[in-house]
């Protein structure tokens, strides 16, 4: 539904990891794999899972499946599967596989209560989880166009946030109030405070 657009794409699997309640990935999520909208149903989504750019895709040895292989211009299994992506580190599959291991350090997004703040932006959705004396801030640029905001993180330590997928922190202004600049369908995961988090958990 997104056209392949790597920053949407993103975007909605990094807001799907931090809403509150389950995440849920259907097999070839991870990497980019198509629907067969010409199938009955749902069968289009259940077409073989495209391991390799192998005969079958690599997913049986029969000459025939019982659902066949996408095989168009865009989501072929010669163009998109696991083995090719697993070399590839800016593959989607390699930014999947991490920012699940990112969600399962931080305790907040499945312990903690949730908290919308106040971004001053219509475009820009702003959330804190908070759990045993810990934060973790995020934020969702929706619009095609950059946007920046200034943010009151509201808890002890929000005067600095660490960016947890890159270099970019932030410290707050004398106002103690953040100014953050979101490139188009941009996403942030903050730890408020510091990466001390573990020794400053408190004990249940």
């Amino acid at each position: 539904m997104l056209g392949g657009n790597r920053r949407q794409i993103e975007l909605a699997y990094s807001l799907m990891f931090t809403l509150p309640g389950t995440p849920v990935m259907h097999y070839g999520d991870e990497i980019g794999m198509g629907d067969d909208l010409s199938l009955n149903e749902r069968d289009a989504v259940r077409t073989p899972m495209q391991w390799s750019d192998e005969p079958q895709s690599g997913f049986s040895t029969a000459e025939k499946t019982v659902l066949p292989i996408i095989k168009d211009e865009v989501r072929s299994y010669e163009r998109i599967n696991v083995a090719s992506q697993r070399r590839d580190p800016h593959s989607l599959l390699n930014w999947i596989e991490r920012i699940v291991r990112m969600r399962k350090e931080c305790p907040e997004f499945g312990w903690g209560t949730w908290k919308i703040l106040n971004t001053r932006n219509s475009s820009v959705l702003g959330m804190r989880y908070d759990w045993r004396n810990n934060s973790i801030v995020t934020l969702y640029n929706f619009d095609s166009k950059p946007h920046g905001i200034i943010l009151d993180i509201g808890v002890k330590g929000g005067k600095n946030l660490v960016n947890l997928f890159a270099e970019n922190h932030s410290k707050a202004k004398g106002n103690g109030k953040h100014h953050i600049i979101l490139e188009p369908y941009g996403y942030r995961w903050y730890r408020v405070g510091g990466m001390s988090h573990i020794l400053s958990r408190e004990k249940l």
